[in-house]
């Protein structure tokens, strides 16, 4: 409650410690949210009435990214981006997914040299377990 517009500033007393609290106007609460889980569903409607929202997209064609391909010249790199693009205009047209499900660019996003090592950990690692929670019951989709 206390984070509310009009209510930040007001003191209330807390419950177990019985000390006052409250919550300045120059706080900022920024917070991140998959909106692919679904389980949040009852506590989206309540975030939503008490905070403006900023959809993120998968940014591969960003200019940072471009970068981040340019400065890693390694061509199953590029496939693999070109691959999960794919992949995602299939996930947005899967009626039980959709866009919220889209695989983001940060799986891509290293400090670390790109190896056909590394590429091979993040698919096997990362977007394979993912891509397996999504169609769970559905393999000749992973596949």
């Amino acid at each position: 409650m206390l984070i509310e517009k009009d209510k930040r500033g007001e003191k209330l007393r807390l419950l177990y410690s019985n000390e006052l609290f409250s919550v300045p106007k120059n706080v900022y609460i920024i917070g991140m949210m998959n909106t692919a889980d679904r389980s949040l569903a009852m506590i989206d409607y309540a975030l939503r009435r008490r905070f403006a929202f900023f959809e993120i997209e998968p940014a591969f064609d960003s200019v940072g990214f471009r970068a981040i391909m340019e400065e890693n010249a390694h061509p199953k790199f590029s496939a693999l981006v070109e691959q999960i693009k794919s992949l995602n205009d299939f996930i947005c047209k899967d009626e039980a997914l959709g866009d919220g499900f889209r695989i983001g660019h940060s799986y891509l996003c290293t400090s670390e040299e790109i190896t056909d090592k590394w590429l091979a950990d993040v698919v096997k690692y990362e977007l394979l377990p993912l891509l397996n929670e999504y169609w769970f019951d559905e393999k000749a989709k992973i596949e």
